[in-house]
């Protein structure tokens, strides 16, 4: 039989080819808590041979103390303890010390304790006396477990990060208006419609307010509508049952059912056929529907979020949209801006994805140029913050000098900037002249937040002079719409 320090190298052996160099063992405290020295002690010794760190208390009061001066991975206690219960104590680790996975055992093991104990949270249910190998086992398992608890915890702090609203970057006063939105209405239950061009980043904008409200640990399902046929999308959103139709072999959960107690987020709704509309309007009003051939009701407490690139008022005049549906998803609106009306933002977008795609693609770039930060600013952006994003990544992999030059560019960028100084086309000056005073006035309406008086001295104008520019060019009613004034 081989010695126990001999298993013991092997032990770790395995664990540095399954991880890389590190054992599961290494900087994982354990706490032990069993009233019986011997016992204790003797756990504690094997338990330190197999590279962790034991410590071991006697008491509950005892074990509860150890818990709160540090973090301990695992902890294997006693059913019975001189001061209270084992099973006690797996109820406060349990709701104070989440990432810390228990182990009992008992010198009188039954089937209703250890039913008892896996229902109350224990990873395992050890009876005295303890053979090395079970617990070596169970200890193994249980650390395997506290090793993904913790992994799913840094993921998803990781994914609360990525899409925390204050990741969104931007400088413009009009997203500052949507952020205040979004703070008012992140953690209720109404729902929200999001409209803007393709590529403004209603996505993005929809997993943050899930992120944002108290459905953050429930589940995020995107669905986009324009992305599957007319014949699936029921079926996609609502599930269906076998034999509903041909190819249906099995039943099928549909998104809305996945998304319960969560966020599901409806993208391009507008291409949702009239049929659907129907259902959706029946779900938003009582969160209910049927699986497709099916008569059984689901109902669901689901947070709606939708979006459209296309006006659906205007959707609604031509009668490709219902009404009806249209005013009940139309309680909250985010109307998000072209990136061509966030000038100011596309120099932090740009560097920011220059920064992100340097590292992502290990290339090391010192910055973008003054020139091409230009043709940056003038290019009109019809696929907007996604379509820049890619014009940087791009610039990223090809360029082969230290900074981003003009060279790097797709032509198109080029090519529509230099088709605008290259074409004449007769205007009388004071028309040539308005849209730079537009752009001159609405730069210092923002630099002085909207505040006519102060706007005005800046301009070195009057006020009257002030707002009748406002008014002519749409200055004055873009200021009330968006509650500047």
């Amino acid at each position: 039989m081989l010695r126990r320090e001999e298993a013991y190298l092997q032990y770790i052996c395995r664990r540095r080819k399954n991880h890389k160099g590190k054992t599961m063992a290494e900087a994982k405290n354990i706490l032990v808590v069993d009233d019986d020295k011997i016992i204790l002690d003797s756990l504690c010794e094997f338990l330190s041979l197999e590279g962790f760190q034991a410590k071991g208390a006697e008491t509950l009061k005892k074990a509860i103390a150890e818990l709160q001066k540090q973090n301990y991975s695992l902890a294997i206690i006693d059913v019975n303890l001189p001061d209270g219960n084992g099973f006690d104590l797996l109820d406060v680790i349990k709701k104070n010390h989440t990432k810390t996975v228990v182990i009992m055992i008992t010198g009188y093991g039954t089937i209703e304790n250890a039913v008892r104990a896996i229902k109350r949270g224990a990873s395992d249910y050890l009876t005295k006396p303890i053979v090395d190998d079970e617990l070596r086992l169970a200890v193994d398992r249980a650390i395997k477990q506290q090793f993904l608890v913790s992994e799913n915890e840094r993921l998803r702090l990781q994914l609360e990060q990525k899409y925390n609203l204050e990741n969104i970057i931007s400088q413009d006063y009009k997203m500052a208006k949507i952020f205040d939105l979004v703070e008012a209405v992140a953690d209720s239950t109404t729902t929200i419609l999001m409209a803007g061009p393709s590529g403004t980043g209603k996505s993005i904008l929809a997993r943050a307010i899930h992120h944002r409200s108290s459905r953050r640990n429930k589940p995020f399902v995107e669905v986009s509508c324009g992305a599957l046929p007319e014949t699936l999308l029921e079926s996609e959103l609502f599930g269906h049952v076998k034999g509903a139709f041909t190819g249906a072999v099995n039943n099928k959960e549909g998104k809305f059912l996945a998304s319960d107690e969560g966020t599901i987020f409806l993208d391009e709704i507008a291409n949702a056929s009239a049929a659907l509309q129907v259902k959706l309007l029946r779900v938003l009003q009582e969160r209910q529907f049927e699986p497709v051939g099916s008569n059984k009701t689901i109902t669901v407490d689901t947070r709606i979020i939708l979006a459209s690139n296309k006006n659906l008022s205007e959707e609604v005049k031509q009668g490709r949209f219902r009404e009806d549906l249209y005013y009940r998803v139309n309680v909250v609106t985010v109307s998000l801006p072209p990136l061509c009306e966030r000038v100011g933002d596309i120099e932090l977008l740009a560097t920011h994805f220059l920064r992100k795609y340097c590292v992502q693609h290990n290339k090391e770039k010192i910055g973008i140029t003054d020139g091409t930060m230009e043709y940056l600013e003038r290019y009109s952006w019809p696929g907007n913050v996604r379509e820049l994003e890619n014009t940087i990544e791009r610039a990223v992999l090809l360029s082969k000098g230290k900074f981003i030059t003009a060279d790097d560019l797709p032509s198109s960028i080029k090519e529509e900037q230099n088709h605008r100084q290259k074409t004449y086309e007769p205007v009388s000056l004071k028309d040539a002249l308005a849209e730079p005073e537009k752009n001159i006035i609405r730069q210092a309406l923002e630099a002085n937040q909207w505040n006519r008086q102060e706007t005005a001295k800046a301009l070195q104008v009057n006020r009257t002079t002030l707002f009748k520019k406002m008014k002519r060019y749409g200055l004055y009613a873009e200021a009330e719409r968006l509650g500047l004034l």
